[in-house]
């Protein structure tokens, strides 16, 4: 078998025409593959632009929120420094301090200071909400006599 000159230029012919065909193929596969990128881009860009607006308008309400909680809380000091509310609250401490002390009567003294120390802490948590808003709307004094009633034996 002879190879001829002829013979070698088909054959660095094909191989050209091999790397030329996948040159090709390669420059439509890199153009393709850039044009998806670049669909993956956008869509990365409009979601961020949205998660971007929610995190805004998110930010926004917190902040409203905040000041309107500041707002509240100041709006609740200045009711409780409004005139007769030191006394309304004075009573309302001795009026839970009193239904204590007769529940624990042996010692006058002792038991009345410990029942005024426990009506006024219970009076500073309803203040500040750490009671049920129902035992703020109801007189402090059916509430505290419901709860401190001991159950009669029969």
């Amino acid at each position: 078998m002879e190879i001829n000159f002829q013979a070698i230029l088909f054959i660095i012919g094909g191989m050209f025409l091999g790397l030329f065909l996948g040159f090709i193929k390669s420059r439509f596969e890199v153009r393709r593959y850039k044009k998806e990128l670049k669909e993956y881009k956008e869509h990365l860009n409009r979601q961020m632009k949205i998660t971007n607006e929610g995190n805004k308008n998110l930010e926004n309400d917190l902040a409203r929120l905040k000041k309107e909680n500041e707002n509240l809380r100041i709006s609740v000091q200045t009711l409780s420094q409004k005139p007769g509310r030191s006394e309304l609250r004075l009573l309302n401490i001795y009026d839970g301090a009193l239904r204590k002390m007769i529940l624990k009567a042996p010692g006058f003294s002792s038991a009345w200071e410990i029942a005024l120390q426990e009506s006024e802490k219970e009076y500073e948590d309803n203040e500040k909400g750490f009671k049920s808003i129902i035992k703020k709307v109801f007189r402090p004094a059916i509430t505290q006599h419901i709860e401190t009633t001991p159950p009669k034996d029969t």
